[in-house]
């Protein structure tokens, strides 16, 4: 009986356990008795990614081009496919407008893949990102900046990439836009009488961006802030440099004149760096571009 009944107070416990267990779980909204089953699910073909990223491309979809082609790496690493979705990584953030993530991925693709055949067009796409962001002359122009290194970098180590041609013009854009922004500021202290620092700002414009069309207004500044402060030996070089390159400006002949109401002629002086600045730059009349 002693046994009997002792295996019957065991039972009794333990049903009286489950049934407290029951009811705490049922008590308790975060426990989820159902039993844990792994979803495993299995990598789409490289293949697949790729042309789904591609037909994202074209139909405008870029966020979810990159996202397509960024899953490459992750799903394949080490592998082409890998490489050739980053490298449309860039491109997709690039015709979406992400310029900043296209600047990144170009850079992850450089370091990754230096020597590659798609190498230099990730050098483009970067400069291009940088280049795209230009702003206009009354705002910084870091992007400027950016964008000019990149694209000397493109022709540097890639001289015989087809994107040569196209980096040499945008060279010359950007350059022009860093000689607008040099002007601009030194037409503001060239009217709060700061000649000093008036003088250093077109200084820049003829030393550094001589292909642009700026330079013309630049070098007329030039005479009309050396001859404020007296320096009338650099007014007349200044003067004399403007009329042997640009005869027909109009710009010439405000400085022509203004050099005449002051009792002299332009006059070149080889020794002055204005003069050196130019020396081997052929006239600008004969320019293209």
């Amino acid at each position: 009986m002693k046994g009997a009944a002792g295996r019957a107070l065991i039972l009794g416990v333990c049903s009286l356990a489950l049934a407290g267990c029951e009811s705490l779980s049922s008590l308790n909204p975060f426990d989820k008795s159902e039993t844990y089953k792994p979803e495993i699910v299995s990598n789409s073909p490289p293949e697949e990614i790729y042309n789904d990223g591609l037909a994202r491309v074209q139909k405008g979809d870029f966020d979810g081009a990159v996202k397509k082609f960024s899953s490459l790496d992750k799903q394949y690493p080490y592998t082409d496919w890998a490489r050739k979705g980053l490298i449309m990584e860039a491109y997709a953030n690039y015709e979406g407008g992400f310029y900043e993530e296209s600047i990144t991925a170009a850079k992850r693709y450089l370091q990754s893949y230096p020597n590659t055949a798609d190498a230099a067009y990730a050098q483009y796409l970067m400069a291009s990102s940088y280049y795209d962001q230009i702003p206009d002359i009354t705002r910084d122009q870091e992007k400027s900046e950016r964008a000019i290194l990149a694209l000397q970098e493109l022709i540097q180590r890639y001289p015989n990439s087809e994107y040569v041609a196209d980096a040499k013009k945008k060279i010359q854009v950007a350059s022009d836009q860093l000689a607008g922004k040099e002007l601009e500021v030194g037409r503001f202290y060239l009217q709060k009488r700061n000649y000093a620092g008036a003088i250093n700002r077109f200084r820049n414009v003829v030393s550094r961006y001589q292909t642009t069309r700026h330079v013309e207004e630049a070098l007329q500044r030039l005479t009309e802030a050396y001859m404020a402060m007296g320096i009338v030996n650099e007014a007349q070089t200044a003067a004399a440099v403007l009329g042997h390159n640009f005869p027909d400006s109009p710009w010439y002949k405000d400085a022509h004149a203004l050099l005449t109401r002051g009792g002299v002629e332009p006059r070149e002086d080889s020794q002055s760096w204005i003069s050196k600045a130019f020396r081997g730059v052929p006239q600008v009349g004969q320019r293209t571009g």
